[in-house]
């Protein structure tokens, strides 16, 4: 037998039939149109919703609400000494560590920190620098740039 498009069948049970509802009580799905009888769930529109809890004052609604957001909380991209030995450059900024990709946007702020050692004295422009990696930097005679926003 030759298969093609003119002779191509769902298989069974692939298509179903949607349920009639309202339609009579000869149809099986009539009067209450299966939703029973009386209460919340019976009636049109929302019966229920996220959180619903039967009534009782929500979850959501009882808990403290607690905690603030700084509105001028400084956040920084985080570089560690161990990853600058990567760049082979004297001069090390924020538009050096976007090109090494070691940070994500230069016009962000940048803190330098102190896991790992410097091989190289290098110059390094940062906005904030750790105490550990400042000294690292100075006993490998390399020089500290801090950026002012």
């Amino acid at each position: 037998m030759e298969i093609g498009l003119h002779n191509l069948k769902s298989p069974l049970g692939a298509r179903k039939k949607k349920k009639i509802l309202g339609r009579g009580p000869s149809s099986g799905h009539g009067k209450t149109s299966t939703r029973g009888s009386k209460g919340q769930t019976s009636r049109t529109g929302r019966d229920f919703y996220l959180g619903f809890e039967g009534g009782q004052t929500p979850l959501i609604r009882r808990i403290p609400k607690r905690g603030f957001s700084h509105p001028f909380k400084k956040e920084y991209q985080l570089v560690n000494l161990k990853d600058l030995n990567k760049i082979k450059e004297d001069n090390i900024n924020p538009e050096i560590l976007e090109k090494y990709g070691l940070i994500k946007n230069k016009k962000k702020l940048v803190k330098i920190l102190g896991e790992g050692k410097i091989q190289n004295p290098v110059t390094i422009q940062a906005h904030a620098f750790s105490k550990n990696a400042l000294q690292k930097i100075q006993d490998a005679k390399g020089r500290i740039e801090i950026i002012n926003v």
